[in-house]
């Protein structure tokens, strides 16, 4: 991303929504490389365009990102739910890809799924896997369940793997999200001290969020796409990730 994209995503994200006209007079560049660069952006997974004008991405809502990247995310899923013995008990915490873990496991039918996510849970209500929700504060546009109830329920539940949703990584923060309370039911599930895998795809890694999820060591496996910047693989890898290309 150039400086240039990189601004026009900052307006974007404060504005919510931007006209390219609006860009282009901000910018101070053509109605032609503001689209250049919007479809760009929106390839990479930044933001979303509609017509005339570029919606910002940075919503908790989960049907709007999965939209974005989704042949990609499918794929990552897909290679996930590999690492998924039979009748294994799996925490999936939330996010895009996750949730299409938890479709891809719950149709296999053999894992017993725990979740703090109300939409995972109603996403595989038809199958027939074993589905824990867990309870807490719950929040409207996430549809994930928060607090202390669910920080408790963490504590005396059992699993053997995590999977935990991110929304940023950085060499210099580790991983972030930009929800303070879910990434505080993170930090639980990390303390725990089982395998913990992270699943996203590398449209996340550049970007920085005002909460860090536990200490980057703490993550055992990192999942993500071919794309994902070869320097901060070789970062994760030496903070003893394992790292997965899909």
């Amino acid at each position: 991303m150039n400086p240039r994209q990189n601004e026009i995503l900052q307006i974007v994200n404060d504005r919510k929504r931007v006209q390219v006209v609006e860009l282009s007079d901000v910018i101070g560049v053509s109605g032609v490389t503001i689209r250049q660069d919007l479809n760009f952006l929106e390839k990479e997974g930044y933001l979303k365009r509609v017509h005339g004008a570029a919606v910002a991405l940075q919503s908790d809502d989960i049907d709007s990102r999965l939209e974005v990247r989704f042949d990609i995310k499918q794929t990552l899923a897909s290679k996930a739910a590999d690492l998924v013995s039979q009748n294994e008990t799996v925490l999936i915490e939330g996010g895009s890809a996750n949730a299409l873990l938890a479709r891809t496991l719950a149709e296999r039918g053999d894992v017993t799924i725990i979740t703090p996510s109300a939409y995972i849970a109603h996403l595989i209500r038809n199958t027939s896997a074993n589905i824990i929700l867990l309870g807490g504060v719950y929040q409207h546009q996430g549809e994930s369940l928060v607090g202390p109830l669910t920080k408790l329920c963490i504590e005396n539940i059992n699993f053997s793997t995590a999977f935990l949703g991110v929304d940023g990584f950085h060499q210099d923060t580790g991983f972030t999200s930009r929800d303070m309370m879910r990434a505080e039911i993170a930090a639980t599930i990390l303390a725990k001290q089982r395998r913990n895998i992270v699943l996203t795809d590398s449209s996340k890694f550049g970007q920085i969020f005002s909460s860090t999820i536990g200490c980057t060591s703490q993550i055992s496996i990192l999942l993500t796409d071919q794309a994902a910047s070869s320097s901060d693989i070789e970062y994760l890898e030496r903070q003893g990730v394992a790292v997965y290309l899909g």
